[in-house]
């Protein structure tokens, strides 16, 4: 169940629909996350602070409106976008997992950190779900690579890898930051 209520005129399966393109797209994942943490920008800013092709971004960005993830904040050229917090809760046979901007932020992250793609490869969305919430917990203090190691059943090396690529999202979202 979506935590936020769905947009009038947009449908919860079409949204669905985008969640899942922003967790298998790293640069739609990317302008996602660059609009939620500093919007509202333009698609001329997306382009430039991104280094996506403009195409790209001006489909990603009209992706991302219809789906009602980012608005449109000024009605004049060039337009500004903003975005609002992703949060969907997916329950199957007994297992939940949220989808947020912090595990938007680990995809996005995918393209430029190679140790993410592979952890993705192995373990699927949900084991980097599950990581990030470890990872959390390190950047707080209260757990350690050897604990993390045992509690996701990775080697302690992996673990580590894993927690000191994930470090800067959950850095920058902790504290319920953008």
């Amino acid at each position: 169940m979506a935590h936020s209520p769905p947009q009038p005129g947009r449908p919860p399966i079409g949204q669905l629909q985008t969640v899942v393109d922003l967790l298998e797209t790293p640069a739609l994942a990317r302008i996602y996350l660059y609009a939620y943490q500093h919007g509202p920008v333009t698609v001329a800013e997306l382009v430039a602070e991104l280094a996506i092709p403009q195409g790209t971004a001006y489909d990603y960005v009209q992706k991302l409106d219809a789906a009602g993830f980012i608005e449109k904040t000024r009605d004049q050229r060039p337009f500004e976008y903003d975005a609002e917090a992703v949060s969907l809760t997916l329950s199957t046979n007994g297992e939940t997992q949220t989808i947020t901007p912090a595990l938007i932020a680990a995809v996005a992250r995918r393209s430029e950190n190679g140790d993410i793609d592979v952890y993705i490869e192995r373990h699927g969305l949900d084991g980097l779900a599950v990581a990030l919430e470890y990872v959390s917990e390190y950047v707080e203090g209260t757990v350690n690579s050897r604990i993390a190691a045992r509690e996701l059943d990775l080697s302690p090396l992996e673990a580590e890898i894993i927690l000191q690529a994930l470090e800067p999202v959950a850095e920058a979202f902790a504290d319920g930051g953008a």
